[in-house]
């Protein structure tokens, strides 16, 4: 059933009077659970009016890798062109989305992905193409799985190959992991022999489940970010980074009768179910083309449901399929993750290809109330440069500690901080990984954030060269104030 206009303006209104700040860090709480970014605890350890949150400033590292607060350590697990595969070849390139599982003897299985595009013999350190787990033989990305044992002990091996630039994805109710390709080359394009741009399933525990890969295509075929299950509900949520139009936030319906579990998404034909994209408007009732045009934490959008015409894109890109005034759009649309009843949604910022300018959102998708409510906003970053500025957050994690734990991809200086549930932020790391030169400095996005089971330690990777760390510490539960 619809969320009609009508009955959205006469049960909601937009709540708070901040406004977006431009500077390093710009948000303000206006809504109950809004979070925000007023203020912080920066990464010099200064604090706020309301004392003191996190874990202090961050320390420099003398191994000139990772900075964190005092009494925290790391631990590097996985190098590309530095450790390797149970098979023997090198630990591949470019980590991204990661999400962590228990596994058999008390260990932790680590799903990663490898964001690697491009044609296959132009890449150093690719994912291995291991024996019926191939689905694309000259695609160069695709998963490993990284077992960490309680002795301490490390292996590896992959989950999946032969796919194209797998970005984010997202963990299922029923503890496998959805790989998402941000890269929708046709077959005969960049080398490819078949058509990329979908999601794959990989199960961290059962190595044969893996086998002879099969692409989710009632996903829709589009440059993919990242997905969320609703298990109450059976949805799928998924996001597009694109731009040129910008891309959308779709919800996939599944058929009626089907229910979700291990392998279950494989028995379900090409077209099956239902792709929507979203048409928001605001309290009054008016149609809002682009997400960037919230400038107030705390405000809130309806939401109605649009199909797609053509998942696949046979002919038109998906994002294409529809005219001004059909959808609403976002810029750069980037991780997610399920808590809380709904999706945490990442907008990582927003030039001129929007109508409003921003260095970062995150809204929370209310599944129950077909609502978006924006809870981070940070304004126009200008001077990435300086430590302590934020700016492009990217992949995120729900924190057992409260609030969210976000991976920076922005300009300058790299970061992983916290926001609490009230609204301000703080620092748990600083990449000091120069990957540029003494003159002119570059550091390497964070990517793949998330806890392990029992919460003792927060995985993390640095990008490039492809370097995925365990940090642990006295993690305490975040004040709201």
């Amino acid at each position: 059933m619809s969320l009609t206009r009508r009955d959205f303006t006469r049960t909601s209104a937009v709540a708070g009077a901040g406004v977006a700040l431009a500077g390093s860090v710009a948000a303000l709480a206006s809504a109950p659970h809004a979070l925000a970014t007023t203020d912080t605890a920066g990464a010099d350890g200064e604090t706020g009016r309301h004392g003191p949150v996190g874990y202090g400033p961050l320390l420099a590292d003398p191994a000139g890798l990772l900075a964190l607060p005092a009494g925290f350590t790391y631990r590097v697990l996985t190098r590309s062109g530095g450790t390797r595969l149970e098979s023997g070849e090198f630990t591949p390139a470019d980590h991204d989305g990661t999400a962590a599982f228990p596994g058999p003897r008390g260990s932790t299985l680590l799903v990663n992905n490898h964001e690697i595009d491009g044609p296959r013999d132009e890449v150093e350190f690719p994912v291995p193409l291991a024996e019926g787990l191939v689905y694309d033989p000259a695609a160069p990305g695709g998963c490993t799985v990284v077992e960490v044992r309680p002795d301490g002990g490390v292996a590896e091996w992959v989950g999946i190959a032969g796919t194209a630039q797998n970005c984010a994805g997202g963990t299922t109710p029923w503890g496998t992991w959805l790989t998402c390709e941000e890269n929708s080359d046709r077959a005969g394009e960049n080398g490819m022999t078949k058509d990329h741009g979908y999601v794959f399933e990989v199960d961290p525990v059962d190595r044969r489940a893996n086998r002879d890969p099969k692409p989710l295509k009632f996903f829709g075929r589009y440059d993919h970010e990242a997905v969320v299950i609703d298990a109450g509900r059976g949805h799928a949520y998924l996001t597009e980074d694109a731009d040129e139009p910008n891309g959308l936030f779709y919800r996939w319906t599944p058929p009626e009768g089907f229910r979700h579990g291990p392998r279950a998404l494989r028995t379900l034909a090409d077209d099956a179910g239902l792709l929507q994209a979203p048409k928001c408007y605001d309290s009054g009732g008016r149609y809002v083309d682009d997400l960037s045009r919230a400038t107030r934490t705390g405000t809130v959008y309806g939401v109605d449901w649009v199909e797609v015409p053509d998942r696949d894109a046979r002919t038109t890109d998906v994002r294409e399929q529809f005219e001004d005034g059909e959808v609403t759009r976002a810029r750069k649309l980037e991780g997610m993750w399920w808590g809380d009843g709904g999706a945490y949604i990442v907008s990582s910022y927003a030039r001129e290809e929007s109508p409003v300018r921003h260095d970062g959102q995150v809204w929370f998708y209310d599944p129950r109330h077909r609502t978006l409510t924006l809870k981070v906003l940070l304004g126009v970053n200008r001077d990435p440069a300086r430590d302590g500025a934020l700016d492009g957050p990217d992949n995120i994690t729900v924190s057992p500690y409260g609030g969210l734990i976000i991976a920076e991809d922005g300009e300058g200086v790299q970061h992983l901080f916290g926001a609490t549930d009230s609204g301000r932020t703080y620092p748990i790391a600083r990449n000091e990984l120069n990957i540029g030169t003494e003159e002119e400095p570059e550091f390497s996005e964070f990517t793949g954030v998330t806890f392990s089971p029992d919460g003792k330690t927060l995985y993390a990777n640095i990008q490039e060269p492809g370097i995925m760390l365990a940090i642990t510490g006295p993690w305490k539960r975040q004040k709201r104030r």
